[in-house]
């Protein structure tokens, strides 16, 4: 059972996990993207995201607070610089797992974890939709139109040089 286990330890003791984490979070940053096992993935996003989203509001003490945490000063430069301007108006979901299958020598489960708007394949632009409502056209608009269609007279076929060369 796992009553009250909110923390994946890993099989690690306390201060090597936060070290791991804390290297994994770096590259991550540093690198965009970076493969490992989806176990060590999850664990990685419950520990990145809060310091993505302090890294929103550039202060002094958001930087100590997240120095605290990553203890590399090159990191947390990108973090605030590069990585804060664009996701600087997303409310949350900064990174993306993506299951890669298993690994050859222990069959580990693989995945990878990126930062959502560094991907240029996902990130497409959404296009204005057209509004349409849920709701269907009267049945006097539908009727109308379709004894207008069948009431239209048909267009002659003419065989000429064009249609031909279409058809071919």
């Amino acid at each position: 059972m796992r009553h009250g286990k909110k923390v994946n330890h890993l099989g690690r003791k306390r201060g090597h996990r936060k070290a791991m984490l804390a290297n994994m979070a770096c590259s991550l940053i540093e690198h965009k993207r970076i493969n490992t096992t989806v176990a060590k993935a999850k664990a990685l996003k419950q520990f990145v995201e809060p310091l993505i989203t302090k890294s929103k509001e550039d202060t002094t003490h958001n930087r100590r607070v997240v120095f605290s945490y990553l203890k590399n000063k090159y990191a947390i430069t990108e973090l605030f610089r590069e990585v804060a301007d664009k996701v600087g108006d997303r409310p949350g979901g900064y990174t993306r797992i993506i299951k890669l299958g298993n690994r050859l020598g222990d069959n580990a489960d693989m995945a990878m974890i990126e930062l959502v708007d560094f991907n240029e394949l996902y990130n497409v632009t959404k296009k204005e939709a057209k509004k349409s409502t849920r709701r269907g056209r009267s049945k006097k608009a539908s009727n109308a139109e379709a004894t207008a269609e069948t009431t239209a007279p048909a267009a002659p076929e003419t065989d000429n040089e064009e249609n031909k060369e279409a058809t071919e």
